[in-house]
């Protein structure tokens, strides 16, 4: 397939006032904020695409009193909030993101009592399930090779292999806007296919308690070496990527769709529809968020054209152009 990125169109980039930026930072650090700071951080660094423009002020919280000093701060500057944690599920445009970004991957601790798992919101699947599993705790197998945060699996309901996180959680610990703890139930959470309560909300996840059952160790290790296996022949894991780019609709798989619709390997400069999986955009190297995007909308258009379903993003769309 011949490349279609002629019809991508060129954006200019955005100066932002870097003496601005390294005041507030310094102002957040007097607030008490203890974890890492960055200004002008390209994002692409945090996001398995391996694409985005910069964030303005970027921060690392290590505890969870750190995650409420950036967002009361935020609150009293009058700064937009954008929260990643592990960057997959995301595309960040070219233009980066503005005011505070919360990256949550250092809130790490875990704690197990009896078949109850309670962990932070940056905690990976991948080493949650491999904690639950050697400490002979199962239920989490299934998400041994999502590559996302507990936290962002809880906001929208991660799943795989006819299991998703939703059925696991007890209760969800989260930050408002005004910088107070809420607590939510299960029930509360309103779990959907990748959808929960807190998907279109601006509170931040801080903590997450998982019910498990008891499993033995060598077989849960077992069946996770399994999805891992079945995962990787697949998916394309060689190339970074966001994972499924769209949902499924109730009637088909969306990679069936869009490759009987002819955009299987279908290329925008250095992103191109995967050979493997169509429902996965890869990044060849180098790949622009408006290349995605390029592709994005053509794969959109057909499969309405010949199915006449329009394809819902599951990935979420963040930035500037």
């Amino acid at each position: 397939m011949e490349s279609r990125s002629s019809i991508c169109t060129e954006t200019g980039s955005l100066k932002l006032n870097e003496n601005l930026l390294s005041n507030l930072a310094l102002q957040l650090e007097k607030r008490g904020f203890q974890g890492q700071i960055k200004i002008k951080e390209p994002l692409k660094s945090y996001t398995t695409w391996k694409i985005g423009g910069p964030g303005d002020i970027v921060v690392f919280p290590e505890k969870v009193e750190d995650l409420t000093a950036a967002i009361c701060f935020a609150k009293d500057k009058k700064l937009p909030v954008t929260v990643l944690g592990n960057g997959s599920n995301v595309l960040i445009k070219d233009g980066g993101i503005r005011g505070i970004i919360i990256i949550t991957t250092r809130l790490q601790e875990v704690t197990i009592n009896s078949t109850t798992l309670i962990a932070g919101s940056g905690v990976k699947l991948p080493k949650l399930a491999r904690v639950a599993a050697n400490n002979s705790l199962a239920g989490l197998e299934f998400t041994a090779g999502i590559p996302g945060t507990l936290g962002g699996a809880v906001v929208m309901n991660a799943g795989a292999h006819g299991g998703s996180i939703g059925n696991l959680v007890t209760k969800v610990v989260a930050i408002d806007t005004d910088c107070n703890k809420k607590t939510y139930h299960n029930q509360e959470m309103m779990f959907g296919y990748r959808s929960s309560i807190l998907k279109k909300s601006s509170e931040v996840v801080a903590e997450v308690e998982l019910q498990l059952r008891p499993g033995n160790k060598d077989e849960l290790l077992n069946i996770m070496k399994e999805h891992l296996r079945a995962r990787k022949g697949k998916q394309p894991l060689e190339y970074p990527n966001a994972g499924s780019v769209f949902k499924n609709p109730s009637e088909f798989a969306a990679g069936y769709l869009i490759e009987k619709s002819g955009g299987k390997e279908m290329r925008c400069g250095a992103a191109r529809v995967s050979s493997k999986h169509a429902n996965f955009i890869v990044n060849l190297g180098g790949a622009k968020a408006r290349e995605v995007l390029e592709l994005i909308e053509e794969v959109r258009n057909r499969v309405y054209k010949k199915f006449g379903i329009t394809l819902e993003l599951e990935v979420e769309i963040l930035g500037e152009d």
